[in-house]
């Protein structure tokens, strides 16, 4: 997924000479064209001529199969009211690059090109001339560098600023080169940040517009502690996320008032008593298709605001859904999504999981309980615990026989595939798990066949669980019966995901399952192996924050684990592909050789739903977050055969 800077600059070329030829083939075949709903309002004075609202040069998309007509609603659903994600999925992160529908490659997004300096220090990007926002106002290097400066650099609206937008401790700098071009400037070494730029957090510098948001800002408005004391919040960091939102909050989608840059645009919004979210087809949106057809073909999209997944499948089930892969992606739903297709009159998509397990098992060496801190540091304790997992039991009766025997490693057309990592103590062995146990001296039980300390006491672990993944609890079910098996007491402590994340970051919990990326984006995603996600990396959290605050905060991991943040910090400032290979396999190795995160099975397939007559979706694309599932394969592409 990665490439050399050189080769980097050639895609980058050979993508503007690809859109460059289609652009003068639409030209040359017709004029641009335009949904008859927007055409209408042209007529009616209430809109300029679609030419005159694409950029000089819009970018050309070459539809999945067909070009594309238009009209239609796409339905599909958000459970409960905290679901903004769902919505962030469908429209995709408009930011200034994206994935390739085949998540291989970075493509130009609303930059029309890049180039990076010899050192990956400097990054510059060149804008397309003449975009604008959703209302009609240009879009330009101004609204980037409010949205870097003003914001993201801010500490009073970021108190750490995003690490994607730092190196070495020290924020980014932003600069304008001229009124489409922006330039920004690293101490040192950034290889991966277009990548960065290209997954769902990567969107801030393009996502608030100036001649809107800086409304809420002290810097451009001396009446702000009115507007403060008029919206009823805390200050003007609350108003602006109230008013402009940010990346993964709900109030993103709460303001039909707040030009984007999006394809579709809210009309009504997702708020605490919504029961649908609304979104109209932007008309000023800056893509066409190989005909000139300004996109998006499909006039609305409609999220029907449903409490839980049941409800969701039976919508599915009963044909009131177009789209749908989040909340019901398990393969425990595959038998019935399958049999009930022609009733919803739907087709099936089964796409690759880019995670690396379909479910993880974290074990916390920070546990507050201090006799099972010191059980989990001892890596026999852990080749017990997985030993002690019957995963073909699993696989059968969670994942269908879906996937084999696998611990955290990623996928093996991955090339940084690890057979160690893989699939190292994944065959089920009760007894070589009992005689690790023994030896560690742990031979008395009680009268239920637990294990005790030698001072007395049973050995028993509690692991968090969302109460709103039913299959990671119906696999704690099975996997509590196989460790009382090997005389270990297993706790179910399920809850609400607010709560559920509430005990993590408290560092309330002795276990932690939950998805687990890495499969197809280990370098992305590296939270398993190393201990650098905030939230994610369960295998110690206080080791994160160790590491986040330069040995500040949190607790000093062990030297294994200090070793990979090192190589981590050598690898982010590598100067080749080549070179920084090798590090990450280095890092690799050595996750390896701790076994700190068990795995279970290889991710299956995830389900989703498309109706019949949704045309253009393009069926490859992988399920994942960093990609994020469905939006690079272009919903705007998306049209309905009558």
């Amino acid at each position: 997924m990665r490439f050399t800077l050189d080769k980097k600059d050639r895609r980058v070329l050979n993508w503007g000479v690809t859109c460059l030829g289609l652009l003068i083939l639409s030209q040359s075949a017709a004029a641009f064209n335009e949904a008859p709903e927007l055409a209408a309002e042209v007529k009616a004075g209430k809109l300029p001529p679609v030419a005159k609202r694409l950029p000089a040069q819009p970018e050309v998309i070459k539809p999945v199969q067909h070009v594309g007509t238009y009209g239609g609603v796409l339905r599909s659903a958000l459970r409960g009211n905290g679901d903004g994600n769902a919505i962030l999925r469908f429209i995709s992160p408009q930011g200034l690059v994206r994935w390739d529908k085949d998540f291989s490659t970075v493509e130009p997004n609303l930059a029309e090109s890049w180039s990076v300096n010899p050192d990956a220090t400097e990054f510059t990007f060149k804008l397309r001339s003449g975009m604008k926002w959703s209302d009609g106002t240009p879009f330009s290097v101004e609204d980037i560098l409010f949205a870097v400066n003003d914001l993201v650099g801010n500490p009073q609206f970021f108190p750490s600023a995003p690490s994607r937008y730092t190196t070495e401790g020290k924020f980014v700098k932003v600069e304008k080169v001229d009124d489409n071009t922006v330039r920004f400037k690293f101490t040192k070494s950034y290889r991966t940040f277009t990548e960065e730029l290209a997954t769902p957090l990567g969107q801030h510098p393009v996502m608030y517009p100036k001649h809107y948001c800086q409304k809420f800002h002290p810097k451009y408005n001396t009446k702000i502690d009115e507007d403060i004391k008029a919206a009823r919040v805390a200050d003007w960091p609350a108003l602006m996320r109230l008013k402009c939102g940010d990346l993964e909050v709900v109030t993103r989608w709460g303001n039909p008032d707040k030009p984007t840059m999006d394809p579709w645009v809210i009309a009504e919004p997702y708020n605490g008593g919504a029961t649908r979210v609304l979104m109209r087809r932007n008309p000023y949106f800056w893509q066409v298709d190989t005909a000139g057809n300004q996109l998006p073909y499909i006039d609305k999209l409609e999220f029907k605001v449903i409490s839980d997944i049941e409800t969701i499948i039976l919508a599915v089930i009963n044909g009131q859904i177009d789209m749908q892969i989040r909340h019901i992606y398990n393969t425990q739903n595959l038998p019935l999504l399958t049999d009930n297709a022609a009733k919803g009159k739907y087709k099936m998509l089964l796409l690759p999981d880019i995670n690396a397990t379909g479910t993880a098992v974290f074990i916390n060496q920070s546990t507050k309980n201090e006799k099972l801190r010191a059980l989990f540091r001892n890596k026999d304790f852990r080749i017990a615990l997985s030993l002690g997992m019957d995963r073909k039991e699993i696989n059968d009766i969670v994942f269908l026989g879906q996937g084999e025997p696998w611990q955290i490693g990623p996928a093996r057309a991955n090339k940084f595939y690890n057979e160690k990592l893989a699939k190292q103590y994944t065959n089920y062995d009760p007894k070589a798990a009992n005689e690790i146990l023994d030896k560690m001296g742990f031979t008395q039980r009680d009268k239920d066949g637990f294990r005790q300390y030698p001072g007395g006491g049973k050995i028993s672990m509690g692991v968090i669980v969302s109460l709103a993944s039913q299959y990671q609890i119906d696999l704690l079910e099975l996997l509590r019966k196989q460790y009382a098996k090997i005389g270990l007491d297993l706790q179910i402590q399920s809850s609400e995901r607010t709560l559920y994340y509430d005990r993590a970051n408290s560092n309330d919990y002795d276990l932690s399952v939950d998805s687990l990326a890495g499969g197809y984006d280990p370098t992305q995603n590296p939270r398993g192996f190393l201990a650098i996600h905030p939230q994610e990396s369960r295998q110690s959290l206080l080791w994160v924050k160790w590491y986040e605050s330069g040995g500040k905060q949190g607790e000093e991991p062990p030297a294994s684990m200090k070793k990979r943040l090192q190589l981590y910090d050598q690898w982010k400032d590598a100067k080749t592909e080549k070179e920084a290979d090798a590090l990450f396999r280095q890092i690799l190795a050595i996750a390896a050789d701790e076994l700190e995160v068990l795995g279970t099975v290889s991710p299956p397939k995830a389900n989703g739903i498309r109706s019949a007559r949704l045309q253009n979706v393009y069926e490859k694309m992988p399920w994942g977050w960093t990609y994020p599932t469905p939006g690079p394969s272009l919903l705007q592409q998306y049209y309905f055969t009558k």
